[in-house]
């Protein structure tokens, strides 16, 4: 699917190069450990110098940015990302030697924490170009707005022996199941916001291009359906969790990780668009998403002891508007092993909610990203924390982190997940360990600074 991508004119952001700041509120960028300075340019303007921490790095750090910078991608002679995994030894790695959005997010924030930001630009920037590509499979073209999964750079023969290199992008046209990537144009919003914040260069965010394209993919997730609730309507497979999982409709996947990566999207969508009478309606109705969609989801997916006491004691088959079970929840679809797994000070945003289902299962990137963007209240933001720590040997253990819990078994797994050989109960997406998810842990702590 490959076409010539011309390479773009990307300046360089050094660790110690000033990056200009027009207004007041773009000024002293503080970053970790890193410190800022403010001084005033030639013209009398004010402009940023991000500092780089003194303290000389563990042999640790050194091995990881080792391996770090060993996956970086180069196109037409810059960097524009990291592969998802690197591995030598893999003869077979299948799509995993691509660049993929999702994955290289955590990649972007320490380069930028380190001060290195041409790369996380370069790559904004590459795949907001291939958002403007045409979609296709088996004739149908999805909307305008969708960001790929991932892309690889490809060496297209020329005459004479030589060769030009291309980016071939994948819209879910050649993933295992077919499906579009609902969060990558999620995920990119917030690393655009992540990196003006981090950086100070938010001439990047004001580029006409980059704001048609913030508008593109809002216009998908925005656009007026048959669906009654404010949550995004997704098939299974289309976020972190590829592979049939059982979060089809309106999961917290979707809804926390990609309602609460729905939910910061919409947050830094809001920061970013530049206002004016072209835009003043979908600010508007950015607003209006955001109010209604915290409330659906405290409201309705939040679970604790007590919100379990009250679902024990629903009446069902109520036709009123004045219902309290309004999904028709059936009391019996209360696992036996919540009860005894939940603590009194603890809670979470349950899996997935749709008529007369709960999916109660706790899944960690969801709630993770709750804390993060904000979507829940304090007080569910500690009670998340509260239960995590309780229940650290199911959740963390030897290895972290588990991706769920419980996963699923026996018949579940067999009807839920169509017998999957590679998600066997306790194994890759039904419960498996992926310590990728440490780094959303370790940004519950310093989230708001870097995105709000």
């Amino acid at each position: 699917m490959g076409s010539v991508l011309k390479p773009l004119v990307v300046e360089r952001i050094d660790k110690d190069e000033n990056v200009l700041g027009d207004e007041e509120s773009r000024i002293g960028v503080l970053v970790d450990n890193c410190e800022s300075v403010n001084r005033e340019n030639l013209d009398g303007g004010q402009e940023v110098e991000i500092i780089s921490p003194k303290r000389e790095e563990s042999e640790v750090e050194k091995e990881a940015w080792k391996l770090l910078n060993d996956a970086v991608v180069t196109y037409c002679g810059s960097p524009v990302g990291t592969v998802a995994a690197n591995d030598p030894g893999d003869k077979m790695p299948l799509n995993y030697d691509q660049v993929f959005i999702r994955d290289f997010v955590p990649s972007a924030l320490a380069f930028l924490l380190r001060g290195e930001g041409e790369i996380v630009k370069n790559f904004l920037l590459h795949t907001l170009q291939l958002q403007s590509w045409e979609k296709t499979v088996d004739c149908y073209s999805p909307g305008q707005g969708l960001m790929p999964a991932s892309f690889k750079v490809r060496a297209v023969p020329l005459d004479d022996n030589k060769f030009e290199e291309v980016l071939d992008p994948d819209f879910g046209e050649s993933a295992i199941g077919r499906v579009a990537p609902v969060d990558s144009g999620l995920w990119w919003i917030i690393l655009l916001r992540a990196y003006g914040k981090l950086t100070g260069d938010y001439a990047l965010q004001e580029r006409v291009d980059v704001q048609t394209g913030i508008k593109l993919i809002l216009k998908l997730c925005l656009t007026d359906g048959f669906d009654m609730f404010p949550s995004l309507l997704v098939t299974d497979g289309s976020c972190m969790i590829d592979r049939r999982m059982g979060i089809h409709g309106h999961p917290l996947e979707i809804q926390c990780s990609c309602e609460a990566l729905f939910y910061s999207a919409l947050r830094c969508s809001r920061e970013m668009i530049v206002v004016n009478d072209g835009s003043k309606n979908l600010v508007k109705a950015i607003n209006n998403r955001l109010s209604a969609l915290s409330f659906h989801i405290r409201e309705y997916y939040w679970v604790d002891m007590n919100k379990i006491n009250e679902i024990y004691r629903y009446k069902t088959e109520e036709y009123s508007t004045e219902a309290t079970n309004k999904f028709n929840i059936y009391p019996e679809q209360i696992p036996s092993w919540l009860m005894d797994w939940i603590p009194e000070e603890g809670g979470y945003m349950i899996g997935n909610l749709q008529p007369a289902h709960m999916d109660f299962r706790f899944f960690t990137l969801g709630n993770l990203w709750s804390v993060v963007s904000s979507l829940g209240t304090p007080k569910h933001n500690e009670a998340i924390l509260n239960l995590i720590e309780a229940k650290w040997d199911d959740l963390v253990g030897n290895m972290p982190l588990k991706i769920c819990y419980p996963a699923l078994e026996r018949e579940d797994w067999r009807i839920i997940t169509g017998s999957d050989p590679k998600n066997t109960p306790w194994s890759y997406h039904n419960g498996g360990s992926w310590p990728t998810l440490l780094w959303q842990v370790s940004l519950t702590s310093f989230a708001k600074c870097m995105f709000c």
